[in-house]
């Protein structure tokens, strides 16, 4: 196991499961302690999977035939070793994610009803979808993860009543590289988290905690908290819960949503009232 290429230890000290919550939708209330109380709530099934299948398809099918290993589909998004000549960077003007994040089916996708009802429950009341809504797109030729970080320091210049929905674009075993959780650091001291900061590969970015998840898990204390995740599963998480991703050690590309939304009387980060690009600079 790994992340950003820096070895994880693969034992019980540093790894465990993920809290799934069983028939959640007739439970509202305890939707919101488990979420108040771990900093997360995985919610198995809570989009239709047809329709995530559909959007994984058509960002797939934006790239030339020659990405994709020969006999499968967009919808698989098996990869074949072979990067496309000439492909923007990621993320910017041209590149399929730039295009995606613009485009109708994203828009409608995003703003569905389903998200929005589960972002008012745990905020208690009505929220607004932040219009700087993230793609990623992780393959195993990248050797690149998500280092551990808090989302609050990428938009601390608003309202901290804001949630998270961490959406896969795909089955997303834990080979492919999703999100894991450090348990219970949401209520871990700033201080802490700044002892940290030294300790990575971007000395000069102050807002990752650190490229080693191992080392982060042992001064913090906790347990990176994994799960195998479907197409439809959605984790919501806390701006103050660190999190990070794993590599992808699996020729399955991952592609996974970030949608943030805010309480409608909530200041949002003035920063995320834009489209998304992969060079935006946070």
């Amino acid at each position: 196991m790994s992340s950003n290429g820096v070895r994880i230890p693969v034992d019980d000290a540093t790894f465990a499961r993920q809290q799934e919550l069983e028939n959640w939708r007739a439970q509202p209330e305890e939707t919101l302690n488990r979420f108040r109380t771990n900093g997360y709530v995985l919610l198995r099934g809570a989009l239709d999977r047809e329709s995530v299948l559909d959007l994984r398809a058509d960002y797939f099918s934006r790239f030339p035939a020659s990405m994709l290993r020969a006999g499968t589909t967009p919808r698989d998004g098996i990869y074949s070793g072979v990067e496309p000549d000439d492909l923007p960077d990621y993320g910017t003007a041209g590149h399929p994610a730039f295009d995606l994040v613009r485009g109708p089916a994203f828009d409608a996708f995003s703003r569905g009803p389903q998200l929005r009802d589960i972002a008012e429950t745990l905020l208690g009341g009505p929220v607004e979808l932040l219009p700087r809504r993230i793609l990623r797109h992780f393959q195993r030729s990248a050797a690149r993860a998500s280092r551990a970080h808090v989302d609050w320091d990428y938009m601390d210049r608003g309202s901290d009543t804001v949630v998270t929905a961490w959406v896969p674009l795909g089955d997303c075993p834990i080979e492919c590289g999703g999100l894991v959780y450090l348990e219970g650091s949401h209520a871990i001291p700033r201080a802490e988290l700044d002892r940290l900061r030294d300790h990575t590969d971007r000395p000069h970015d102050r807002r990752p905690i650190s490229n080693d998840l191992g080392m982060t898990a042992r001064v913090l204390g906790g347990r990176w908290l994994w799960t195998d995740y479907l197409a439809g599963d959605v984790v919501l998480h806390s701006p103050h819960l660190v999190h990070a991703s794993l590599d992808n050690t699996s020729d399955v590309m991952r592609l996974s949503a970030d949608l943030r939304f805010v309480r409608s009387d909530g200041r949002p980060d003035e920063r995320w009232k834009n489209d998304w690009s992969a060079d935006d600079g946070f």
